[in-house]
């Protein structure tokens, strides 16, 4: 059926849901993993200020490394988890994109056939709805999503 998953992950509780609900299904069918997290831009109202080219630029490579530094952290528990279970993976952080978009540039570009995710993330603001990011995957990829609560 499926040969090949995308599971997007940004390291929340729920997204783990997603992340272990991705390893059966591809443990059950075969498939490999990619798993994805996603750094978004530097916020554009931190250059605001007098000294903002200067202080801005120090909080941006702050921003960046603790991101890089996150993302370690829950790709490495990912393929960790993948490789308990026997499935093969391979892990991929993107930086400074919108989450939606780095998530259907990267199942497109990696020729998966289903995408694997939480129905919200970090900043979803309640269980009763989907999350941004994930209704504009869902209605934006021409392959199927299986979203998880």
């Amino acid at each position: 059926m499926y040969k090949h998953i995308l599971i997007a992950t940004d390291g929340s509780e729920l997204a783990g849901k997603g992340v272990a609900h991705g390893l059966e299904l591809a443990k059950g069918l075969g498939a490999t993993v990619t798993f994805v997290t996603v750094s978004e831009p530097f916020p554009a109202l931190a250059w605001g200020g007098a000294m903002a080219g200067y202080v801005a630029a120090d909080e941006l490579t702050n921003y960046e490394e603790s991101a890089r530094k996150y993302a370690r952290q829950v790709l490495d528990k990912c393929k960790a988890d993948a490789d308990a279970v026997g499935v093969n993976a391979k892990v991929l952080h993107i930086e400074n994109k919108a989450p939606a978009e780095a998530i259907l540039d990267t199942a497109g570009a990696q020729a998966c056939d289903v995408i694997v995710m939480a129905s919200h993330g970090r900043r979803g603001i309640g269980r009763l709805v989907l999350g941004s990011q994930t209704a504009e995957v869902v209605s934006l990829t021409e392959i199927p999503v299986l979203v998880v609560r």
